[in-house]
This record gives C-alpha cells, sequence and structure tokens, in this order.
C-alpha cells in the first residue's frame, strides 16, 4: 500500500529527479535533489495554472464569440426591420402622391368643365346681353341650372366686380293678385 502510494505522488517526479543526479553528477546530490524537487512543484503548480487560465480563455472566447453571433443576429434584423421601415414609408409616400395626383386631376378636370360651361353660357349670354341690357345694368343676376343645381352667375363666375347678391325668387306676374298689389300701391300714395 505504501509503495502505491509512493509510485502514485512520487514515482514519476522522483526518478526524473534522480535521472538528472546521474546525469549530472552534482557534488552535493541531495541539496541537488531538493532544488530539483522544489522546482519541479513551482513548475507543476504553474502548469496548473496555465491549464486553468487556458479553459477559462476558451470559455470566455466561447462566449465572445456567442455575443458576436447575437450581436451580429440583432444587427441583421435592425436592418430587416429598418428596410421594411422605409419601404412602408416610401409606399405611404407612393400612395400621399398618388392621392395628390388624383386631386390634382380631379381639379383640373373640374376647371376644364367650368371653363367649358362659361364658354358655353358666354355665346348664348351675348345675344342676350342685347335683349337684357338693362337688367345687367342694375346688377341682377341671371340664374342657370347646372345639373340640376340652380346657380348664378356670380356663383358661377369668379370674375372681379361680379355681383354676388343673394338668390331672390322671382313669381310669376301672372300669379300675383291684384289684391296682393293694392296695399303696395296705397303705401306709394300716402
Amino acid at each position: 500500500m505504501e509503495s502505491r502510494y509512493l509510485q502514485k505522488f512520487l514515482g514519476h517526479c522522483l526518478s526524473q529527479a534522480l535521472a538528472d543526479v546521474v546525469k549530472f553528477q552534482p557534488v552535493d546530490p541531495i541539496e541537488y535533489l531538493a532544488f530539483w524537487l522544489y522546482k519541479y512543484k513551482k513548475n507543476m503548480v504553474a502548469e496548473k495554472m496555465r491549464q486553468m487560465e487556458l479553459t477559462q480563455l476558451q470559455g470566455q472566447q466561447e462566449l465572445a464569440r456567442m455575443e458576436a453571433e447575437m450581436s451580429k443576429q440583432l444587427k441583421e434584423e435592425e436592418l430587416l426591420f429598418q428596410q421594411q421601415q422605409l419601404e412602408l414609408e416610401m409606399q405611404e409616400k407612393e400612395r400621399q402622391r398618388l392621392e395628390e395626383l388624383e386631386k390634382q386631376k380631379l381639379e383640373m378636370e373640374m376647371q376644364e368643365r367650368e371653363r367649358l360651361f362659361l364658354e358655353e353660357l358666354e355665346e348664348p349670354e351675348s345675344s342676350q346681353e342685347e335683349q337684357s341690357g338693362e337688367e345687367e345694368e342694375h346688377g341682377a343676376e341671371i340664374p342657370v341650372e347646372v345639373d340640376g343645381l340652380n346657380k348664378t352667375l356670380a356663383e358661377i363666375s369668379d370674375k372681379y366686380g361680379a355681383p354676388n347678391l343673394s338668390r331672390v325668387e322671382e313669381l310669376d306676374e301672372s300669379t300675383i293678385s291684384e289684391a296682393a298689389l293694392e296695399p303696395d300701391r296705397e303705401g306709394k300714395e300716402q
């Protein structure tokens, strides 16, 4: 049992130490053997420390590699997210641009319709101006029916100086009774 103990803990060490004593044949072999064993012990402690540091370094390298992979994956996800956001913004801008173009197109169509309508109105108006010159001098407006709506010339025209009077419905003179006119005549006579 003692020999197993010695062989387990001192076998390799002692055999190397005795081989060095035989090889170098120092003047004081006991002192040489003692220093050799101390040096061997320091070397063994240093080797264990180096192995522990190497293991620790490998663990840190593995951890750093995993963090780098996670960082790379996060950057890729962030880039993908930014690309999606940019794509959504581009789609929104394109939608707004198309809406704006549609609005402009509708405005241009409305302006063109108004222009054509005003041109159509001006043609018959030239003949009507001769007949109703007195009415225009007093600022009367001629109601015009457009798409089922009654609009006055002032409402249709954006010309400077066009009168903007409220709409007055004219009644047919044949429906007005003589009785309704008499109080007005009495008021004028007084």
